[in-house]
């Protein structure tokens, strides 16, 4: 079973942050199928938190269909995480970058909890 495309993704990842109250936008807008999904969570005191595709080890092979987010820099200036997506559009012109603003700093994605014995594999929403 394929997972579903990017486009499809992003727009639901919007409703989703939008019904809990905060405010999301697509930055740049990836490839409609396959694109790579970068979501920045912006706090409102000038740093911002980055999440980024989770590597294949931490997908979950009994649901391939689920797209998985690992946190790649929390509470960082924002202009940091403004060069790092600079150097990954360089990198893969294809991809979507997602931000949200929310003070408390919810990214809405689903995470692995690695942290808790015998939760190895299991996600959460943060």
């Amino acid at each position: 079973m394929a997972r579903v495309v990017s486009s499809f993704w992003v727009g639901a990842y919007l409703r989703r942050c939008q019904g809990a109250g905060a405010f999301a936008a697509v930055l740049r807008h990836g490839a409609d199928e396959a694109g790579a999904i970068f979501v920045k969570i912006v706090r409102g005191d000038g740093t911002a938190d980055l999440y980024g595709p989770a590597p294949q080890a931490l997908v979950d092979e009994d649901r391939p269909v689920d797209r998985r987010f690992e946190q790649l820099a929390a509470r960082a200036p924002e202009a940091d995480i403004d060069a790092r997506l600079t150097r990954e559009r360089a990198f893969d012109p294809d991809i979507w970058v997602v931000e949200v603003e929310d003070r408390d700093g919810r990214s809405f994605l689903d995470m692995p909890v690695a942290d808790r014995p015998g939760w190895e594999g299991v996600f959460h929403v943060r």
